[in-house]
């Protein structure tokens, strides 16, 4: 039987629905604190190194793209800049939560997924435990949690990258890039970028969660909702980043050179 064309919306619909109870749960007791130390501590595990390994070049690439641009159009004093807004408002969030729905995500989608398929969820409704408060929550306050301190560490090392890589490879002036930071960035750039990674956080672990607890079709479903689960978060993720810096530009004045 070919897919409903209603079943795109029927499964927005379903996945809002469960985002709300997900919400509401967080409030409820008793909370699942041993659960949300596990879950933190493997999703670091799974994450902190693919992290570690892309923020370096990462960092790099960007400050020799900047460097390079800012030379042929001569505004090398804006160098520092450019590159450190780039890295802690927009590109380090992103890249953070990629790798968050990409290794966190589909670890979260697999396990949900085959305890779907073994009818362990089924079993936890019939004896009045909540899937979600049992096993939701601890996972995504767990993702929000390491994406905020991974998006730190990014951020950091990126920041570091392109100050050496723009300093000493480019030749730039060291005091040039700091001033230009200094005039031009803020806190509040800081803080969208933080914000950013919770949301995103957020958003990986849901749709994640999401698609684990509706597989079907045995190992062959659960891995067919890990990639869909994939592919979803970051069409999101890419969407939500648009409207939280659309509204951040509209609400916080930007400092002049």
């Amino acid at each position: 039987m070919a897919p409903s064309p209603l079943a795109p919306v029927k499964g927005a619909g379903d996945f809002f629905a469960l985002s709300l109870d997900v919400l509401r749960s967080l409030f409820k007791r008793p909370f699942q604190g041993a659960e949300f130390v596990q879950q933190a501590w493997f999703i670091a595990s799974v994450t902190i190194l693919p992290t570690a390994l892309v923020s370096i070049p990462f960092g790099a690439v960007l400050a020799l793209q900047v460097g390079n641009l800012t030379k042929q159009i001569g505004a090398q004093s804006f160098t520092g800049a450019v590159a450190v807004l780039g890295i802690v408002r927009e590109a380090s969030p992103i890249v953070t939560a990629l790798l968050i729905a990409g290794a966190g995500g589909s670890a979260i989608c697999a396990d949900l997924g085959s305890r779907k398929i073994r009818d362990e969820i089924d079993a936890m409704e019939v004896l009045g435990v909540s899937p979600l408060q049992r096993l939701v929550v601890p996972r995504v306050l767990a993702t929000m949690l390491v994406d905020f301190f991974l998006n730190g560490l990014v951020a950091v090392v990126g920041v570091v990258g392109g100050y050496f890589f723009n300093v000493i490879l480019q030749g730039g002036t060291p005091g040039a890039y700091l001033a230009s930071v200094t005039a031009l960035a803020q806190l509040p750039d800081l803080y969208v970028g933080q914000l950013k990674a919770v949301i995103f956080g957020m958003i990986a672990a849901l749709v994640a969660s999401y698609k684990g607890l509706n597989a079907k079709g045995g190992p062959k479903g659960v891995g067919d909702a890990v990639n869909q689960s994939v592919v979803i978060s970051f069409m999101l993720l890419f969407l939500t980043n648009f409207i939280i810096t659309a509204g951040y530009f509209q609400v916080v004045p930007q400092k002049g050179g």
